[in-house]
């Protein structure tokens, strides 16, 4: 028999938290198992570590919208003797109620759009979403490949124009093109995901940092 998922106690919070509480809840508790900060993991530990990260994105999915929260804790109610805070309960929990949840509209990293029935929060997407002022700079400052493109492309077109001075002038338009790009191209979300592994790591770093105090 399948164990009911207790959300409360996987984000480390009382029932009566309010919205702010359950938000800083999940920044902490998304930080400290997010599977990439493990670099040196085994395998065993990089998959237990996703899937406690699946299961803290799922809580935080379920208990930061009114109307996914009031129907939790409805199930919450009627399940007091079988609750627990193994991360494993929650992709069952999904498979079985997550179609009650398909009229709210809060994000959930994918354009807005709630899971589909059955379908559990996309993790990085959610991650990503509660991030966005924190993560956004930490991304751009990795990723900037279309600002060097810009750059080349520019300056290879200034300086079929106008010689050298055309050449300066393309690479810096270019470059600033570029840099547009590399802000406003892609989601954070896709950014992230497309990051090597050391820096997936020294971003999650970096916001520990900001959000706990101290690097992790």
């Amino acid at each position: 028999m399948s164990k009911f998922p207790d959300y409360y106690q996987l984000l480390n919070i009382q029932q009566t938290a309010t919205h702010d509480e359950i938000r800083q809840a999940y920044k902490k508790e998304s930080l400290r198992t997010h599977p990439d900060r493990l670099v040196n993991a085994s395998p065993t530990e990089k998959r237990l570590a996703t899937e406690r990260f699946q299961a803290v994105a799922d809580a935080y999915y379920v208990l930061s919208d009114p109307t996914r929260r009031k129907e939790y804790d409805t199930l919450y109610a009627s399940h007091t003797s079988d609750r627990t805070n193994d991360p494993s309960s929650s992709s069952s929990f999904f498979s079985q109620f997550a179609g009650m949840f398909g009229g709210a509209g809060a994000r959930t990293g994918n354009g807005g759009a709630p899971p589909a029935p059955g379908q559990r929060p996309d993790p990085e997407g959610v991650f990503a979403d509660v991030f966005e002022e924190l993560l956004r700079p930490e991304v751009e400052r990795h990723a900037h490949w279309w600002s060097y493109a810009g750059a080349v492309c520019g300056g290879g077109v200034g300086f079929i124009v106008a010689n050298v001075p055309g050449l300066m002038l393309g690479a810096y338009a270019g470059n600033r093109l570029g840099a547009i790009r590399d802000a406003k191209g892609k989601s954070v979300a896709a950014v992230f995901n497309e990051l090597g592994g050391s820096q997936k790591a020294e971003i999650l770093r970096a916001l520990a940092a900001k959000v706990l105090g101290s690097a992790l």
